[in-house]
């Protein structure tokens, strides 16, 4: 639910759920982008920064307002279309 708030155009579709060795997954699908360029992590933390969130190391950045934490943030999680960034396989966590 975070991610479809946070990155709307890239939004997971729930499709439904799948049990493997006693544990249930959930599978979901998200639209597919096409890149244009390679993603500028620099261009990725302005972004980030420009929206409250402060990088903590690496490709990891805090939201203090939020409480969230934005993980995983690599040149192969955020995909750039024709300048604009599209976030894919985000990882939230609570800061409690």
């Amino acid at each position: 639910m975070l991610h479809n708030f946070f990155f709307s155009d890239t939004a997971y579709e729930l499709i439904g759920f799948s049990k493997e060795n006693d544990t249930v997954y959930a599978v979901v699908k998200q639209p597919y982008v096409s890149i244009t360029q390679s993603t500028d992590l620099i261009q990725v933390k302005a972004f980030l920064q420009s929206n409250g969130f402060m990088n903590t190391r690496n490709n990891d950045y805090y939201n203090p307002e939020l409480g969230i934490i934005l993980e995983d943030l690599h040149d192969e999680n955020v995909l750039t279309r024709h300048d604009i960034l599209y976030f894919i396989d985000t990882v939230f966590l609570f800061n409690r």
